[in-house]
């Protein structure tokens, strides 16, 4: 599975404005310049964020954007999908048909691990929070160290 920039900078511009936007709007240049991110390649996200219902524009002296819901409510897939990236690991799509990727439409050998790997990946997106992302609780640290524990 690959996930482009666009994926990538929407969760890092998303978790910049979790992080700092709790009492107020924040702008976009400042969330370019901390993030390191191209003011207009945030531009066109948040207008996709925006249309999404994931952020919203506060306008006028001190305007920026804010997020629609709380970084707790917020989970990481919806942020991937609504700037139109894809959670999937096939190359089915890639080529045109939804049917397969092989001459034909037919589905390679492979089809179902890479298929059942992007659910994973979706499944796994979808149970982290912005909350879990700014608090650092990915991964091991967000399913606890109980389970560590256990197979020492």
């Amino acid at each position: 599975m690959r996930l482009s920039t666009k994926g990538r900078y929407a969760v890092m511009a998303m978790a910049d404005l979790a992080k700092n936007g709790t009492d107020r709007a924040v702008s976009l240049a400042e969330i370019a310049a901390r993030q390191e991110i191209s003011l207009s390649y945030l531009e066109q996200l948040f207008a996709r964020l925006r249309k999404g219902g994931l952020v919203k524009s506060v306008r006028g002296p001190g305007g920026g954007y804010r997020l629609a819901r709380t970084a707790g409510e917020m989970v990481v897939a919806d942020i991937v999908l609504a700037v139109d990236e894809p959670i999937r690991a096939t190359r089915c799509a890639a080529h045109g048909t939804p049917r397969g990727c092989m001459t034909g439409g037919a589905r390679c050998i492979t089809h179902d691990l890479w298929e059942d790997l992007g659910a994973e990946i979706h499944r796994y997106l979808a149970g982290v929070s912005l909350a879990d992302v700014i608090e650092k609780r990915t991964g091991r640290a967000r399913m606890g160290s109980g389970s560590m524990e256990a197979a020492a």
